[in-house]
């Protein structure tokens, strides 16, 4: 059987990234897919770009890739542009917004929010009613599955009947009307919406890395075993917080509480 590991939004933490590439090369695996948001909020871009060109099969491109990396984004001298430079920006824009395949006869489809754009919300634990990403939330998850022009898809595409898709940093499998949705959660900058206390010590179980492996047969469209594993990944989280510190990157302090204790922010 073949494994393949989705990793998602690794937001430049080298330290996150490096650990959970080692974990991926001890259980065997070669085979990584990306789902998106490889820039911002943490220090090290750069790195992380060229580790991810360097082992990952497929990336897909994010919303904040795309925030930060598109051509006319060149002369604002961001602080992740800069420290990328142009090719790596070229690289990341040009990377594809979707990507499928067969899995023991399942077609599963990846991207990085949504079939619609890069920052539309899925979010089947928790609702943004009354918040600012309410005009940004899908209605059902029914819309995880459609084919839309963005996806450049037709009515006479084949519906998808596993969807991976990351965006919202936590982690889930769900089964919804015989179809699966996964999301890996973040590499980067972990988040569990519940936290609010960046001094609960239980909140070291919800700032490790996470990722999913998927086990199945690669390319086939005959039906048969496939399964899904949530992995979390410990990673020297004071590294990256001291690297966040010396830096001079903009909003650093907001990132560090939300290392710290998965705290929620935003969705990118």
């Amino acid at each position: 059987m073949d494994k393949i590991a989705i990793i998602s939004d690794v937001h430049a933490n080298i330290t996150a990234l490096n650990a959970v590439l080692s974990d991926i090369r001890k259980r065997g695996i070669s085979r990584i897919f990306c789902l998106g948001d490889s820039v911002a909020k943490c220090t090290h871009p750069d790195l992380v770009i060229d580790a991810l060109r360097e082992s990952c099969e497929v990336i897909i491109l994010g919303n904040s890739d795309y925030s930060i990396c598109r051509p006319e984004v060149k002369d604002r001298h961001f602080w992740t542009r800069d420290k990328i430079g142009e090719e790596r920006a070229n690289f990341i824009y040009n990377s594809p917004i979707s990507y499928e395949f067969y899995m023991s006869g399942h077609l599963v489809r990846m991207f990085h929010a949504s079939p619609f754009d890069l920052d539309s919300i899925y979010n089947p634990m928790f609702c943004n009613k009354g918040t600012s990403f309410k005009g940004k939330e899908l209605n059902s998850p029914d819309e995880l599955f459609y084919n839309t022009s963005f996806l450049g898809k037709t009515e006479n595409d084949p519906i998808p009947d596993i969807v991976c898709f990351g965006h919202i940093h936590t982690p889930c499998i769900v089964r919804f009307k015989n179809k699966t949705i996964l999301n890996p959660g973040s590499v980067g900058i972990p988040v569990e919406m519940l936290n609010h206390d960046i001094d609960d010590k239980s909140n070291k179980f919800s700032t490790l890395a996470s990722y999913i492996i998927m086990e199945g047969f690669y390319q086939s469209q005959d039906l048969d075993s496939i399964s899904f594993q949530l992995v979390r990944i410990p990673y020297d989280i004071e590294k990256e917080i001291h690297d966040l510190e010396v830096s001079d990157m903009p909003s650093r302090d907001m990132i560090i509480r939300s290392l710290k204790g998965a705290l929620p922010t935003t969705y990118n």
